[in-house]
């Protein structure tokens, strides 16, 4: 796992291409937009250097995050919301992304970001959950 501030990992059942096609078909069944793919093992592969399977999925909905950035704009850096789905050492395979209470928290949001907040939270543990073949969260696990 990792000791990233603000960063909830989750383990996965699949490998990182079959997790984050899970998570793009999730996210996509649910109505939300899939911003951007980007694989960063074959980017390093395509510069002649090896890094384990590693991708990042940016996606969401701007119903979701408008209401963080109409509190404090600057939010918008970490918005769309995005997941990386990666391959450690030791052979597992995680979907780790930001809380969303470090994001507020990191921002500074106020009282008009707290229903978008938690939403958000409830929202990335249960498409996370699902992809990562994990049964769905009630709500998002607690950063580290």
């Amino acid at each position: 796992m990792t000791d990233s501030v603000g960063v909830v990992s989750v383990e996965s059942r699949f490998g990182v291409a079959e997790t984050t096609d899970r998570l793009a078909e999730t996210v996509a069944r649910l109505g939300l937009y899939v911003f951007a793919r980007i694989d960063h093992a074959a980017g390093a592969r395509d510069v002649g250097v090896s890094l384990r399977p590693t991708q990042l999925l940016i996606f969401g909905n701007p119903k979701g995050g408008t209401p963080l950035m109409q509190d404090k704009q600057i939010a918008g850096i970490d918005l769309p919301v995005k997941a990386l789905a990666w391959e450690d050492e030791a052979g597992k395979v995680w979907l780790s992304y930001n809380a969303a209470d470090w994001i507020a928290a990191r921002h500074g949001l106020g009282d008009a970001s707290v229903t978008a907040v938690q939403a958000i939270a409830d929202g990335m543990g249960k498409v996370i959950g699902m992809a990562a073949g994990r049964k769905q969260q009630a709500s998002e696990p607690r950063a580290h």
